[in-house]
């Protein structure tokens, strides 16, 4: 399993970006970002491959929010724009040598330690 550390999260108002990044301490097939809300599951929220040429996104965050990898350094980023109070969470970086892109926590072996997110109205 490779190591996964999580950066970039903040608060910031309504309307606002913030870029996260996560660090791996090695290569893997699919990485993807999910986020837990005080009281509730943690939920998808987008994931690519490789190659980038197969990216998913969740509803709540398609147009808004932007995935990309960074494969020679081992990273991925989520770049998030237009940010709502609803986006408020803890953040995490996961990664799975699984190549299906998949919404499901259940194929994610590695995960980071999560970094807050809070958007204010």
């Amino acid at each position: 399993q490779v190591q996964l550390v999580e950066s970039g999260g903040g608060l910031v108002q309504a309307g606002g970006s913030l870029r996260l990044s996560c660090a791996a301490s090695g290569r893997t097939w699919t990485m993807g970002w999910f986020r837990q809300a005080p009281g509730k599951e943690r939920e998808f929220v987008a994931a690519n491959n490789w190659s980038g040429d197969n990216t998913y996104y969740a509803d709540s965050v398609k147009g808004r929010f932007t995935i990309s990898r960074d494969n020679a350094k081992n990273n991925l980023y989520l770049q998030m724009n237009s940010l709502k109070p609803e986006d408020t969470a803890v953040y995490y970086c996961a990664a799975s040598n699984n190549m299906a892109v998949t919404a499901s926590t259940l194929q994610y072996a590695s995960w980071g330690q999560g970094t807050q997110v809070t958007v204010s109205s």
